[in-house]
């Protein structure tokens, strides 16, 4: 069964960078779409970014041109880049695999913890 494991959140203040990183226990991770949701409280999990192979990005229109997606196959690795943060970018962050892509909309099947990020004004 394939494991992710995030890290990288933290809290910050409005305008601040922080880069988070999702490993993935996975064999064929270079063929491996990876993707990052989030979830705020109150909130259902949304869609923030992904990156399929080979390379392939896509973004959500609340984080264009702030975030950026990135993968290090080597590491086994993806990255989101995360720039101009503001405070609705809060929430817990997640990324996945498993991608499946319906109507439009990414869905995760395989998921990690999730790491924390905070942003205040």
């Amino acid at each position: 069964q394939v494991q992710l494991v995030e890290s990288g959140g933290g809290s910050v203040q409005a305008g601040a960078s922080l880069r988070l990183s999702c490993t993935v226990s996975e064999r064929t991770f270079s063929e491996t779409g990876v993707a990052w949701f989030r979830q705020a409280p109150g909130t259902e999990r949304e869609f923030v970014a992904v990156i399929t192979s080979p390379t392939l990005q896509s973004y959500a229109d609340s984080v264009k041109g702030r975030f950026t997606i990135s993968r290090d196959n080597v590491k086994n690795t993806v990255y989101l880049q995360m720039n101009s943060l503001k405070p609705e970018d809060t929430a817990i962050y997640y990324c996945a695999t498993d991608l499946t892509f319906v109507d439009s909309v990414w869905y995760g099947g395989s998921w990690g913890h999730g790491t924390q990020v905070t942003v205040s004004s």
